[in-house]
């Protein structure tokens, strides 16, 4: 097991990581949290090559995708950089990608009640605002689970806060920062139920953001 200690925080720059292969050529993969090799709880920054596919295969607890670069594409569709997808407990595709693209993709983590499928391309949502200068796009809530965007402004600063039910971000674009380090652009961060923080920025910054799916006990 890797990173599954989900009382303690993670903080990987995954630009220092080595790229590691998987079952199918042309996919590598960085891990930051998983269960085993090639099943259960994962968390990844995958990457397939040009023309690079994976064999048909069933999410059994579904599957969480933010395309990073390229677009990646699967029998349904194609799914470029910005996109958000969700694939429900029990679904199953063939994906691939026909010029190369960057993912960031969880496994096996849902409820099995969340049945929800779930295609968003952000590029063409408009923001909501947020606390302060911030600006929020909501992508998904089931129970106590929410996944957004949210964009902070050069200069933002957010009140200390805790994270019911933990917090886990991808930093997207810039370089988030709280009173314990400096985080740029593809770091993955994951905090404890109760965790506390300060967080800040000094240049436009994007993250994606996870909370309320972390163990409370």
């Amino acid at each position: 097991m890797l990173n599954l200690d989900f009382s303690k925080q993670v903080v990987i720059d995954s630009n220092q990581m080595d790229w590691l292969s998987s079952p199918s050529s042309g996919v590598l993969r960085k891990p930051l949290e998983r269960e085993a090799k090639e099943s259960g709880y994962t968390t990844s920054i995958v990457v397939y090559k040009p023309g690079a596919s994976f064999s048909q295969h069933n999410h059994p607890l579904g599957e969480e995708i933010f395309v990073l670069d390229g677009i990646f594409s699967d029998e349904q569709g194609d799914y470029p950089a910005g996109s958000y997808l969700r694939n429900p407990p029990g679904s199953k595709h063939a994906p691939f990608s026909k010029d190369g693209c960057t993912l960031f993709v969880k496994l096996n983590q849902f409820s099995a009640h969340d049945q929800q499928q779930v295609f968003i391309n952000t590029n063409h949502e408009p923001w909501m605002q947020g606390i302060g200068g911030l600006q929020v796009m909501s992508l998904h809530s089931f129970e106590h689970e929410h996944v957004a965007l949210v964009k902070w402004p050069a200069g933002e600063k957010f009140q200390p806060h805790r994270h019911f039910g933990g917090e886990e971000i991808l930093v997207l674009s810039g370089t988030f920062k709280d009173e314990h380090g400096s985080y740029p652009a593809r770091t993955w961060i994951r905090s404890p139920h109760m965790s506390e923080h300060f967080p800040f920025v000094e240049e436009e910054t994007v993250i994606l953001v996870k909370t309320g799916h972390l163990p409370i006990d």
